[in-house]
């Protein structure tokens, strides 16, 4: 059975974690899974906008799989730390906006995989947190790094340090997700929004998020250079010239991702 199945429709990658009986953790099987899925995502010319879920209802993912890691050595919990961090890091470098719909339990890893995305919607009953440190250990597959990016210094360290569980609507409040929904509506509140970025030219899609991803965490002058740069790529595009054509012509663009 494929843990991680990828659908593709209408220009949108639906990559589902296909672990429902384990809520979705991550083995070393289905990082090496992921890894080949995103790869293969990453080079797909035809894929405008990736959405990550769980399967089921009850988890989008609890992370690690602790079965397995309890009868892992050393060298191989070492091993999977660096594999997590591979696909994760894989993932928020991703040129497609992404998008986490977060269906239920998001714990850990399955945590750092949603803040590994661009933007989060969570389903009403979504429960997430990151509780490494209530099992000894720290957020080792991006969450120190991206929460505190995301949310601010103070309350990032308040909710890694207790190890805290919460919910979605507290999420929302942190500035975690940007918006909260009934679970049945979560896959196509999703595609809603993937379909309203389909509506914008695909090169600048990536563009605007290499700069965006890019600037975050430089000077501000040298952000604007890479916004230049960024930009510089969409001039001499088929796209520009249909955008322009398109409105004065009162038409909506036909965008070819050229």
């Amino acid at each position: 059975m494929d843990q991680i199945i990828v659908e593709i429709k209408n220009h949108v990658a639906i990559v589902k974690i296909n672990r429902e009986e384990s809520l979705n953790a991550f083995n070393y099987e289905t990082l090496i899974e992921l890894q080949n899925k995103v790869e293969e995502i990453r080079i797909n010319s035809d894929i405008i906008v990736v959405v990550f879920i769980g399967s089921g209802e009850k988890a989008f993912s609890v992370g690690a799989d602790l079965k397995e890691r309890k009868n892992l050595t050393d060298e191989q919990v070492k091993r999977n730390l660096f594999k997590i961090n591979e696909v994760f890091n894989a993932i928020d470098q991703l040129p497609q906006p992404t998008i986490a719909a977060m269906n239920g339990f998001a714990f850990g890893g399955g945590m750092e995989l949603a803040l590994a995305c661009d933007i989060r919607i969570a389903a009403q009953e979504a429960v997430m947190g990151l509780t490494e440190t209530g099992l000894a250990i720290i957020p080792g597959a991006g969450g120190t790094q991206r929460l505190p990016r995301l949310i601010g210094q103070a309350k990032a360290l308040e909710l890694i340090l207790t190890a805290r569980r919460f919910t979605a609507e507290e999420a929302l409040t942190f500035g975690i997700v940007t918006k909260v929904v009934c679970r049945k509506d979560l896959l196509s509140e999703s595609l809603a929004l993937a379909s309203q970025m389909l509506a914008n030219g695909p090169i600048a899609l990536k563009q605007a998020k290499f700069a965006v991803k890019n600037g975050m965490n430089v000077d501000l002058n040298t952000g604007l250079q890479i916004e230049r740069k960024a930009y510089e790529v969409t001039l001499p595009t088929e796209d520009r010239i249909e955008a322009l054509q398109a409105f004065a012509e009162k038409r909506k663009p036909v965008y070819k991702g050229k």
